[in-house]
C-alpha cells in the first residue's frame, strides 16, 4: 500500500471533524505513511491530528493544489478493524465519518509516564492498621497508582499519603507498558455450579473458534451470569487476545471490578468519561499496543483501537443507557455485534430481562440462547406483591402506604436491610402556586422545574437551567404559596426519616454517587451492614449484590407507563424486575412490594406471577402486525430551529417530500413531546419500513430533496429508543 501511495504522491487523511470524508495530502520526501498511521496535517491555518485512511476522494483535487503532510506521529496506528468500524457506523447512522473518528482518536505524541507506588523494602506489617494492610496487599503483585489503591484497598488518598510519609511505600515510575497488569486466567476463582459450567462451556468454545457469533446469556437475577462469562474472558486470555466488557452505568463497575480481581488476580483497564485526560491517553495507548488485555467500559469503549479483539460482552444488554442520543447517535449493543463481526470474534449479550430485539433474534436462530433458570447457591427469587393504592392509600401528604411502612418496620426490626425505589431525582417534580395555579416551568424546555430542596433551587433536568426557589409566585406575586407536587427521592428520604428516625439511611442516586469511588464506598457500607435503609433511583437496579437486603418497596410502580412510548411497558417491566432482583440474594428470602394504582396492568401481573416470557410474548404479538420493532425498522427525523415558524416550515417541507412505496410509512410531522428543548423548537417525523427494507438509502434520498436553511437543523436517529 505504501508503494501505491508513493507512486501517486498523495494520501487520504480522515480528520476528526464532521466532514464528508477524507482529504488528500501530498507525501513529503522521507515519509512513507501507511493506512492507520496517525499523522499531523495542515487544515486552514492549523495543524490537526488525523489518520491515514483506506479511501479518499481519488484525483478530484489536482496534485499541485494539495498541501503536504507535516509528519507521522509516534503513536500506535489505528487498526484496520477500527477503521472499518468507523466507516460502518458512519454509513449506518448517516453521520460524517470524521465525527465518528473523533470518538476513536484518543492519542498522544509521546509515550506517557505515570507515577505509582510500591511497598518499601522491609515494610513491617506488624502494628499496622487494617487500612494500611489492605494497601500493602494491593501492592503485593504490582505497583499501583493512588486512584487504584483508593479503589482496590477501599481507603482514602490521605491513607496513601500517610504511608508514603511513614516510609511504608515509595514512588516508582510507571511506564504505560507496566500500567496494566495481565489478568491471569489460571487464577483460582469461585467454583461454578453444574448449571453455570454447562453455560460456560459453549461460550469458551465460541471464543476458541475465533469466529463471529452472538450468544444471549439469559439468567434470573442472582444466577451468577458474570461468573459464567468470566470463563469466556479466561478462554480469550489463554489465546492472548483482548476482551471488551461494556457496562451501561460506570457506577456499576465498583462491585464488578472486585469480582473481576477475585477471578483474575488484578483489575482490568477501565474506560469512561470520568477518567482524567491523562489516564484516557494511557489507556488508549495500552489498548493499541496490546498491553491492556481486558477493558471494561462505557459504550465509547467500542471505539478503542484493539489490534486483536477476541471477545465482546455486553452486560445488562437491555439497558437504554447503551443508546447515545447526542452527536453520533448509535446503540452500543447493536454496534458491539457489528464490532465483533468485523473482528471475527464472539459477542455475548447478558441480561436477566433481555430486550425484545434480542429475544426475537434468539428465537429466529440468529443468536444462540443460554439460560440460567435459578439463583446461584440455592437462593430463591423474591415474592412479589402489589399494594393497591386505591384501597390502602398513604396518609394525606405522604407517599408510603401503610402495608409498605409495616413491612419496612418488620424487616429492619429483624436486623435485615430494606430498599425504597423511586426513579425520580430531586424533592418534587413540579412546583405550583396555590393561589393562581402557576407552574414553575423551564424557559428553555417543555419541562417543569424540579425542586432540589437540599440545594434550595429549582432545576431543569434537560438543559440544566437553575434558579433559587422564589419566595413569591412569579405570576401573581403571592408570598409563600409555592407548593411541591409529587414525590422525588429527597421527599421519600424525608418521609422515611420521619417514620424511622433511628434507621441508618443511604441515598443512591446520580446526585449522591457521582462516580465509581462513591459507588464503591456505598456498596462497602451496605455490605458491612452499616446501612438499614437504602433509598435509590434506577442506579440501584443495575447489577448490585446486597446479600442482607430482603425487602424492596417500589414507591411508584406506575411511573413510566404513561405516554405513547412504544417501549414503555417493556422498559417498566425490565426496570422493576431488575430492582426486585436486589432482594433475597442470600439465605434470607426476599419480598417485593409494588405500590400501584393499576395492579391489573399486564406489567404488574407479569411481575407478580414472575412470567416475563409470557409478557414478552404478548408484547411481540402486539407489535408484529404493525411492523413495529423488532419486526420492522424505524428512523426518527428530528427537526429543530431557533424559531417555531422555521421548525414548522422545515418539517412541512420534509412531510411533502416523504418517500412512498410498498412497506414504507411516514408518520408526522408533529410537535415532539419536548417541543422546546434547550431553547430550540422541535418537530418529529417517523419513517417505518418492513424489516427487509433498509432505511439508510431512503433517508439519504429523502433528505437530499429538502435544503436546510440557516438556523434550522435535521437530525437522524436510526433505531430510536427515545421518542421525546
Amino acid at each position: 500500500m505504501g508503494g501505491a501511495y508513493r507512486k501517486q504522491r498523495r494520501v487520504p487523511v480522515l480528520l476528526p471533524y464532521p466532514l464528508a470524508g477524507a482529504f488528500d495530502y501530498l507525501i513529503p520526501d522521507g515519509l512513507d505513511p501507511q493506512p492507520g498511521d496517525v499523522v499531523l496535517a495542515p487544515l486552514n491555518r492549523r495543524e490537526e491530528i488525523g489518520v491515514v485512511w483506506d479511501h479518499g476522494a481519488g484525483d478530484a483535487v489536482p496534485e499541485h493544489k494539495l498541501k503536504p503532510l507535516i509528519g507521522v506521529l509516534e503513536t500506535p496506528p489505528l487498526p484496520e478493524g477500527s477503521r472499518r468500524f468507523v466507516d460502518w457506523v458512519a454509513d449506518y447512522t448517516l453521520s460524517p465519518p470524521g465525527e465518528v473518528l473523533a470518538m476513536a482518536l484518543r492519542v498522544v505524541d509521546r509515550p506517557p509516564v505515570l507515577a505509582g507506588w510500591q511497598a518499601a523494602p522491609g515494610s513491617n506489617r506488624a502494628r499496622l492498621t487494617e487500612a494500611r494492610r489492605r494497601v500493602l496487599d494491593a501492592l503485593s503483585c504490582a505497583p499501583r497508582t493512588t486512584p487504584e489503591l483508593v479503589r482496590l484497598a477501599k481507603v482514602t488518598a490521605s491513607v496513601v499519603r500517610g504511608m508514603a510519609e511513614a516510609g511504608l511505600i515509595e514512588p516508582v515510575p510507571l511506564p504505560a507498558s507496566q500500567r496494566f497488569q495481565p489478568p491471569n486466567p489460571a487464577h483460582p476463582g469461585p467454583e461454578l455450579s453444574a448449571v453455570q459450567g454447562s453455560a460456560a462451556a459453549p461460550l469458551q468454545a465460541a471464543v476458541a473458534a475465533r469466529a463471529f457469533s452472538v450468544t444471549l446469556l439469559e439468567g434470573v437475577t442472582g444466577s451468577g451470569k458474570t461468573e459464567v462469562y468470566f470463563e469466556a474472558i479466561a478462554a480469550c486470555l489463554r489465546q492472548r487476545r483482548q476482551a471488551l466488557v461494556l457496562l451501561p452505568e460506570i457506577a456499576l463497575s465498583a462491585q464488578w471490578l472486585e469480582r473481576f480481581a477475585g477471578r483474575f488476580g488484578c483489575a482490568p483497564a477501565v474506560w469512561h468519561s470520568d477518567l482524567s485526560s491523562r489516564t484516557r491517553r494511557l489507556t488508549w495507548r495500552a489498548v493499541a499496543e496490546g498491553e491492556a488485555q481486558v477493558v471494561v467500559g462505557a459504550r465509547s469503549a467500542l471505539f478503542l483501537p484493539f489490534p486483536d479483539l477476541g471477545l465482546i460482552v455486553v452486560d445488562e444488554e437491555h439497558e437504554t443507557a447503551f443508546k447515545q442520543e447526542d452527536g453520533v447517535v448509535y446503540h452500543a449493543r447493536d454496534m458491539a455485534v457489528v464490532r465483533a463481526r468485523l473482528a471475527g470474534a464472539p459477542a455475548v449479550l447478558v441480561s436477566a430481562t433481555p430486550s425484545l430485539e434480542t429475544v426475537a433474534n434468539a428465537e429466529a436462530g440468529r443468536y444462540r440462547r443460554l439460560t440460567l433458570p435459578s439463583r446461584h447457591g440455592g437462593a430463591k427469587l423474591p415474592e412479589v406483591a402489589a399494594i393497591d393504592m386505591r384501597e390502602t392509600p398513604p396518609e394525606r401528604g405522604r407517599f408510603l402506604a401503610p402495608p409498605l411502612i409495616s413491612a419496612l418496620a418488620q424487616t429492619m426490626g429483624r436486623g435485615e436491610q430494606a430498599m425504597l425505589f423511586l426513579n425520580r431525582r430531586g424533592y418534587a417534580p413540579l412546583t405550583l402556586c396555590r393561589a393562581c395555579g402557576h407552574r414553575m416551568q423551564c424557559p428553555n424546555c417543555t419541562a417543569w422545574l424540579v425542586e432540589h430542596r437540599s440545594r434550595r433551587h429549582l432545576q431543569c433536568h434537560h438543559c440544566g437551567h437553575t434558579i433559587p426557589v422564589p419566595e413569591t409566585c412569579p405570576s401573581c406575586g403571592a408570598a409563600h404559596t409555592l407548593t411541591p407536587v409529587g414525590p422525588g427521592i429527597e421527599r421519600i428520604t424525608e418521609e422515611a426519616e420521619a417514620l424511622f428516625p433511628e434507621a441508618r439511611r443511604l441515598v443512591m442516586a446520580s446526585d449522591t454517587l457521582p462516580g465509581p469511588q462513591a459507588a464503591s464506598a456505598a456498596a462497602a457500607a451496605i455490605a458491612a451492614r452499616e446501612v438499614d435503609l437504602i433509598i435509590g433511583t434506577q442506579i440501584v437496579a443495575k447489577g448490585w449484590h446486597f446479600p442482607h437486603l430482603t425487602l424492596v418497596g417500589v414507591v411508584d410502580a406506575d411511573l413510566g407507563l404513561a405516554g405513547g412510548d412504544l417501549r414503555a411497558a417493556e422498559r417498566t417491566v425490565q426496570l422493576l424486575h431488575q430492582v426486585a432482583g436486589r432482594a433475597g440474594r442470600a439465605e434470607a428470602p426476599g419480598r417485593v412490594l409494588l405500590q400501584t394504582f393499576s395492579p391489573e396492568h399486564p406489567v404488574m401481573q407479569a411481575l407478580i406471577a414472575g412470567d416475563l416470557p409470557g409478557f414478552m410474548a404478548s408484547e411481540a404479538a402486539a407489535r408484529r402486525p404493525g411492523h413495529w420493532p423488532p419486526f420492522g425498522r424505524l428512523a426518527a427525523i428530528i427537526v429543530s430551529a431557533d424559531a417555531a415558524e422555521q421548525a414548522d416550515a422545515l418539517a412541512r417541507e420534509l412531510g411533502r417530500a416523504a418517500p412512498l412505496g410498498e412497506g414504507i410509512w411516514v408518520l408526522g410531522p408533529a410537535p415532539a413531546p419536548f417541543a422546546l428543548l434547550r431553547g430550540r423548537h422541535r418537530r418529529r417525523l417517523l419513517l417505518k419500513t418492513r424489516r427487509d427494507i433498509a432505511v439508510q438509502p431512503i433517508l439519504r434520498a429523502w433528505l437530499a430533496k429538502v435544503p436546510v436553511t440557516r438556523g434550522g437543523r435535521v437530525d437522524v436517529d436510526v433505531d430510536p429508543v427515545s421518542f421525546l
